[in-house]
């Protein structure tokens, strides 16, 4: 177990802050990215979750990572998660899973249930699966005892840090009513959560250009709280915040979970926070 910290109180607790609800949360849950573009060692997270476990819910392991791992470390690192009541998921691997056969996409199920997962991603952002073959992991998930949480994605052929360059002359892009059609065939399937990729939407782009129209009709549509949506860049997810509020789901980088929080908890960097406040200074 995580070493009991002395004292429950927060420093300068007469700061007031808007502290997140208790954990297990319904909303406003917030995965952060694990090893990828940093290796995120174990003795790294050990620190990271000993100090900040309270702000975050889920830990994902990015771009099969974990199979350059021994099968005791990444045990070792889901219990370790589990004991600060941070569930693990695989990240998008079964894209690559699925180039070895439909038997090793079983196996693969079978391995992450007795490695310690609890999320299984079903994406298809580089690997064009077909969505009949996507919706079938998504009950296979849920068969073997794991929650599936599908990604989807604006943008044909997104994952791994796609970089967008010559903006409109090199994006090829879903229309919104497949995009749309999409989730409706995952939530039919039983997925609670699905994954935004950020590809296509907010990622590499100018502000102006985000497809906030996209964004905005999917939540009008089956509501904020279906989705958890990629927000790894400060602008973005200040955005959503903004927009939809602190039960808004997102998914970070790991180096990004303190200046996250500041925000959420209206600590630091919103311009809000000082607003029409008496800021004039009187020595007691």
């Amino acid at each position: 177990m995580p070493e009991k910290r002395t004292s429950s109180k927060k420093a300068f607790d007469f700061v007031k802050i808007d502290m997140p609800p208790k954990k297990p949360r319904k909303t406003g849950i917030i995965e952060f990215r694990g090893p990828y573009y940093t290796s995120v060692s174990y003795g790294y997270l050990k620190d990271l979750l000993e100090d900040w476990d309270e702000y975050v819910d889920g830990y994902k392991f990015a771009g099969g990572s974990m199979r350059l791992l021994t099968r005791e470390r990444v045990k070792q690192i889901t219990k370790l998660c589990h004991q600060h009541q941070v569930y693990v998921s695989t990240g998008g691997f079964v894209e690559r899973v699925i180039v070895e056969g439909s038997e090793e996409v079983d196996e693969y199920l079978t391995e992450c249930k007795a490695l310690g997962f609890d999320v299984v991603e079903v994406s298809s952002g580089l690997a064009p699966i077909p969505l009949e073959d996507k919706v079938a992991i998504v009950r296979q998930v849920q068969k073997i005892g794991l929650k599936p949480k599908p990604e989807i994605s604006m943008m044909i052929g997104a994952g791994a840090g796609t970089h967008i360059t010559g903006y409109e002359e090199s994006m090829k892009m879903r229309s919104f009513d497949d995009f749309a059609s999409e989730v409706s065939e995952h939530q039919k399937a039983g997925a609670d959560v699905i994954m935004v990729e950020s590809e296509g939407l907010t990622e590499d782009l100018p502000p102006e250009k985000w497809r906030k129209d996209v964004i905005e009709k999917l939540v009008d549509m089956f509501g904020f709280e279906t989705f958890m949506f990629e927000a790894s860049d400060p602008p973005v997810f200040k955005w959503y915040l903004t927009k939809f509020g602190r039960a808004v789901n997102l998914f970070i980088d790991h180096s990004q979970i303190v200046e996250f929080t500041a925000w959420r908890t209206k600590l630091w960097g919103d311009s809000s926070i000082w607003e029409g406040k008496d800021l004039h200074y009187k020595p007691h």
